[in-house]
């Protein structure tokens, strides 16, 4: 069983400190109540909502640099796994970035592919697909806010083999139909189901030039249901929920049914050229072949 832990987060433009520090706190209130992975929101270092470009460049830093770096200071500190957000100093410009960290060091750094509206303005659209990356508690995948609103990325994470999907987000707030959930943690959910696996979202608070966010924070188990959240409340939280991550390596809905077995993507298009929908080549192998597991 594996103690995963989300981080609610009020973070501010230009306050690097005081959002470095508020990370900071609420890594060790995780590693206090027995978490071993830790997730942050987006753009912890720098906070969001930019008067244009060349605020974010100002404020971004590198991988090296002292946000993520600490991170992996405590990840040591506290044998964590820790994925946050962070605006990082690329060739080229600027990214909206998500570091993985263990005690070994930063594992990876992944840079956001599908960009937000104004984001377009401001950061260089990542070109890699979203990693998953061996720890020692599970193979945990990475994605920044957007990203999981691209149901072919998520489901490309967990084809390589996820078991707990990492998102860090601020997601701006919208109106909402009384008696409904937020349309952005219903994706969050709608992927944990969808793939038979964990996801853990680490949204924000705190009105920031106006903008005002969902505070989705939240931990999804396999079958879709929230194990602890969403807060959807405007303050600062920690969320813990206990996570067999071995959960997620049984994709079946059924004993006739699996969520990845039953893929046909001959049919489905994309990536070969074909047409959605004509069956071209019946004996095609998938594009992504889900990673194989052990018999749960």
């Amino acid at each position: 069983m594996t103690r995963v832990a989300v981080a609610q987060l009020s973070l501010q433009v230009a306050r690097a400190a005081g959002n470095r520090a508020a990370a900071e706190a609420a890594v060790e209130e995780a590693a206090a109540a027995g978490a071993r992975v830790v997730v942050l929101p987006e753009l912890v270092n720098s906070g969001y909502v930019f008067s244009g470009a060349g605020e974010a460049e100002a404020l971004a830093e590198p991988a090296d640099g002292p946000t993520v770096t600490g991170w992996a200071r405590l990840a040591r500190a506290h044998d964590l796994v820790i994925v946050g957000g962070f605006c990082e100093r690329v060739d080229g410009g600027v990214s909206n970035s998500q570091a993985l960290v263990d005690p070994a060091g930063i594992r990876e750094v992944y840079r956001k592919v599908h960009l937000w509206d104004d984001e377009q303005d401001v950061f260089v659209p990542g070109e890699r697909a979203a990693p998953v990356v061996d720890t020692a508690v599970g193979r945990i995948g990475m994605m920044v806010c957007y990203d999981l609103e691209f149901p072919e990325w998520v489901r490309a994470c967990a084809l390589a083999g996820a078991d707990l999907l990492a998102v860090s987000t601020n997601w701006p707030s919208a109106p909402v139909p009384i008696g409904e959930r937020p349309v952005l943690v219903a994706y969050a959910q709608v992927a944990a189901a969808g793939n038979r696996m964990f996801v853990a979202v680490a949204d924000r608070c705190g009105a920031e030039r106006g903008v005002s966010w969902v505070s989705g924070t939240s931990i999804i188990g396999p079958d879709g249901y929230p194990l602890a959240g969403p807060v959807l409340q405007d303050r600062p939280a920690v969320l813990v929920a206990d996570c067999d991550l071995t959960r997620a390596w049984d994709k079946s809905t059924g004993s006739r049914n699996d969520v990845h077995r039953d893929r046909r993507p001959h049919l489905y298009g994309g990536g070969d050229g074909s047409t959605p929908g004509v069956e071209t080549n019946p004996a095609a192998e998938p594009v992504i072949k889900p990673v194989a597991r052990p018999a749960v």
